[in-house]
């Protein structure tokens, strides 16, 4: 018992300081939403409050709680780590619109104006990064990646490297709902007949890896044959579970989001939505409490 015991030790502070960073951005985009919502009521609805909060929940339970310990004990904890970063926290962080409050939550002093031109480069490369082919290779290279043997027990002995794996997750769980939730053609440049077919083809390099997982009858990282085991279970059966775990999640996570796109389709009238927030984003000047105003361009 003293080697789990010390291994929560060792990853108090961790906790404790990313514990720390999702109160602060909870508490600026409260703010900023906040500022938003007394200048212009209908911008953006409570919606996407409760979306931004529950995905900064959903980052700590898979960062910042003592289940982020867990996961050097249970390939299946480490499992679901990981698709509640890209599968759950991911897609309710860009529902929750955050770029935008969480600048006008900012104090003053963070904020800084620029000619609208200054921003053309950035567009450009915004554009370029957010093309569905290179978001779907980034996730895919996410989830292949650091699931292969050497990357993975790397990750488990190392601190900084199990962090950079977390972020890797998050950022490509990002990169992967972009596409999924941008509410016109013109933000992706791709009909969104083909989002559907997007999200198929994401499911494939999921579902290899888990049957591989399920059906491959030996243990494919060594690395949980030293570590006590919770529930019960052997590391080949934990590890069964881990991949019977992500084929179900993932296949739902991937065919509702394609069900709704279909829906959105047949109703275009549910897009406007989002037209509020992409016409007053080069506009809209973010007020501050002490009566300041700050332009967002």
């Amino acid at each position: 018992m003293a080697e789990p015991h010390a291994h929560m030790l060792s990853w108090s502070l961790p906790l404790a300081i990313i514990s720390a960073l999702v109160v602060v951005t909870a508490l600026v985009y409260l703010r900023g939403w906040l500022c938003l919502r007394n200048a212009f009521p209908n911008l953006i609805p409570s919606w996407r409050l409760a979306a931004f909060m529950c995905s900064l929940v959903s980052v700590w339970t898979a960062v910042g709680s003592p289940l982020a310990t867990l996961d050097h004990r249970s390939l299946t904890i480490h499992m679901m780590k990981h698709l509640l970063l890209m599968t759950v926290a991911a897609p309710l962080i860009l529902a929750g619109t955050p770029g935008f409050p969480l600048v006008c939550g900012l104090p003053k002093l963070f904020i800084k104006s620029h000619p609208p031109r200054a921003n053309l480069p950035a567009r450009w490369l915004e554009r370029c990064l957010m093309h569905p082919v290179w978001c779907w290779l980034a996730s895919t290279a996410a989830v292949i990646g650091w699931h292969l043997p050497v990357t993975f027990q790397l990750g488990m002995h190392s601190h900084w490297v199990h962090d950079l794996e977390d972020v890797c997750f998050l950022l490509a769980g990002l990169l992967f709902w972009w596409p999924i939730m941008q509410s016109s053609p013109s933000a992706t440049r791709s009909p969104r007949w083909s989002m559907a077919f997007y999200l198929f083809l994401a499911t494939l390099p999921c579902d290899i890896l888990s049957a591989f997982l399920v059906f491959c009858d030996r243990l494919v990282y060594p690395f949980y044959l030293s570590t006590p085991q919770l529930f019960s279970l052997s590391p080949l059966q934990d590890q069964e579970c881990a991949g019977a775990l992500m084929w179900v999640w993932v296949t739902f996570a991937y065919l509702i989001p394609a069900v709704a796109t279909t829906v959105q389709i047949l109703s275009p009238s549910n897009t406007q939505s989002q037209r509020p927030i992409e016409a007053a984003r080069d506009t809209v000047a973010c007020p501050s409490p002490n009566g300041a105003e700050a332009e967002v361009l």
